[in-house]
């Protein structure tokens, strides 16, 4: 089972990650200037998690694959890291697929 943990930044700003039940990270959010903020994020992950086309599928400067999860709005809520392959890359979407919904919330501040 996945888990959704927030954590502060050095610049103060919080930000979460989706960790699957291995404990490796499959998505990073952006900074956030407050706590609530980024709850409300971890809820938007909930909710378009399961939407195909939220999955931006993008190569980084170095060739390798990597995908962003997008709000309805267009706006980028979470990131991947940078994989090796396009399977890898789609098996970390599945991995956020599965494990977004039901994930439980941590804090580490």
């Amino acid at each position: 089972m996945g888990t959704f943990l927030i954590s502060k930044r050095k610049s103060d700003e919080f930000q979460f990650v989706l960790k699957a039940g291995n404990g490796q990270v499959i998505l990073a959010s952006e900074g956030y200037t407050t706590k609530a903020a980024c709850e409300n994020g971890i809820e938007s992950v909930r909710k378009n998690s399961q939407d195909d086309a939220r999955y931006e599928k993008l190569e980084a400067k170095n060739g390798k694959p990597y995908f962003n999860l997008k709000a309805a709005n267009g706006q980028i809520i979470g990131n991947s890291e940078i994989y090796e392959s396009v399977t890898a890359r789609d098996n970390g979407i599945e991995s956020v697929k599965k494990n977004a919904p039901d994930a439980d919330v941590k804090e580490d501040l």
